[in-house]
């Protein structure tokens, strides 16, 4: 199964994870309605979700069910992110994120929780 989700193809999976198994139709006209998007669009996508495993479609009513959660892509796409950018090194990672942003109490909380909990 494939973890790597284009922006495109997130639109139609964020649509699944919030709602549940929809119809293709059902997912067409929340797209529309949201984005614009027509028919054809989001046919066309969530066959390519298809063919990578993302979700299944049934024939009967084309009902769309998620394969993948949201927190695999999330996985996913951070160590891609990592790899690509910091060299596998969360350190540089974090820094790139604290160094240019004022971080609220509650979030300086988390981040020692977190690396606490490594530790």
């Amino acid at each position: 199964m494939e973890y790597k989700v284009f922006d495109s193809e997130l639109k139609v999976m964020e649509v699944l994870w919030k709602e549940g198994d929809l119809s293709a139709a059902q997912i067409s006209k929340i797209l529309y309605d949201k984005i614009g998007w027509n028919r054809n669009t989001t046919y066309t996508v969530i066959m390519k979700l298809v063919k990578k495993g993302a979700i299944k479609r049934s024939k009967t009513g084309y009902m769309c069910k998620a394969l993948i959660t949201k927190d695999q892509v999330r996985v996913h796409q951070a160590e891609e992110l990592l790899g690509k950018l910091f060299d596998g090194s969360v350190g540089l990672l974090l820094s790139a994120f604290v160094n240019d942003k004022e971080l609220s109490d509650g979030e300086v909380k988390q981040l020692k929780e977190l690396v606490q909990k490594h530790m």
